[in-house]
């Protein structure tokens, strides 16, 4: 569809989504930074369903912005970006987050990382080891060497044979997708994957997906509402109390 296509007359800033390939939503889209070891939401923002200054990963930047040390930061594929992964590592944070998964031109066939890049040289070389420049706007076009190949029906179906386009950030990418199939990765990442997924839930319990107000500015302000509200209750649930004149969590 059009990009910034206005979906509504009554709150003309709502926007289409898609949480899934199948599944549209309408309206806004809400961010959350959350602590997972205690579900406590220490950060948030509401912004318009689409556009890539609202996607999951460039909100998430924003989000990330103010914190002073070095953290495990989790989230799922939808943070998976290039440029987030970048941020995360000039940051000092180690990134915990599932990696997109990769779609073969071809079903079964070979995927991006069966193609070996190398970036020194500024070149690529395909599964039957033919070797092609990287070009400018990176992209590796192996073109008429794909003819007569026989890994062809595993790698490409173009009469004009494969094209490659390498992303800016390739390298960062495949070594986070390598680091990611470590059984370590994936303990940290399941021990607190439910708690997060539980404080997201509380946020959208009781009917509130559906929102109150008209307007991005609006919504932010009750969704900052709604998340203070929340995290006073957690707090009280973790033992709040008033002692010596300062407020502290009991000790579990």
């Amino acid at each position: 569809m059009a990009p910034e296509r206005v979906i509504s007359t009554v709150d003309p800033e709502t926007r289409h989504a898609h949480k899934t390939r199948r599944r549209r939503q309408d309206g806004y889209k809400a961010h959350v930074k959350v602590e997972p070891d205690t579900g406590l939401i220490t950060g948030c923002a509401l912004t318009p369903a689409a556009g890539p200054a609202h996607s999951d990963a460039a909100v998430g930047i924003e989000l990330l912005a103010d914190e002073p040390d070095p953290l495990q930061v989790l989230g799922d594929s939808a943070y998976g970006t290039g440029e987030l992964l970048d941020i995360l590592q000039q940051a000092g944070h180690t990134a915990l987050i599932k990696p997109w998964s990769l779609r073969p031109a071809v079903d079964g066939g070979f995927t991006i990382d069966d193609f070996t890049v190398d970036e020194a040289a500024a070149t690529v070389s395909c599964p039957n080891q033919v070797t092609r420049p990287i070009t400018g706007t990176r992209t590796a076009i192996f073109g008429a060497r794909c003819r007569g190949c026989p890994l062809r029906a595993r790698c490409t179906t173009s009469a004009k044979g494969r094209t490659l386009r390498l992303h800016p950030h390739d390298a960062l990418q495949r070594a986070h997708r390598a680091r990611a199939t470590d059984p370590q990765f994936q303990a940290v990442y399941r021990q607190h994957r439910p708690m997060v997924e539980r404080s997201i839930s509380w946020l959208v319990a009781g009917g509130n997906r559906r929102l109150r107000f008209l307007g991005t500015q609006r919504n932010d302000l009750w969704l900052h509402h709604r998340v203070a509200a929340l995290n006073l209750r957690r707090l009280l649930a973790l033992g709040l109390l008033r002692s010596g004149g300062s407020w502290a969590v009991a000790p579990s």
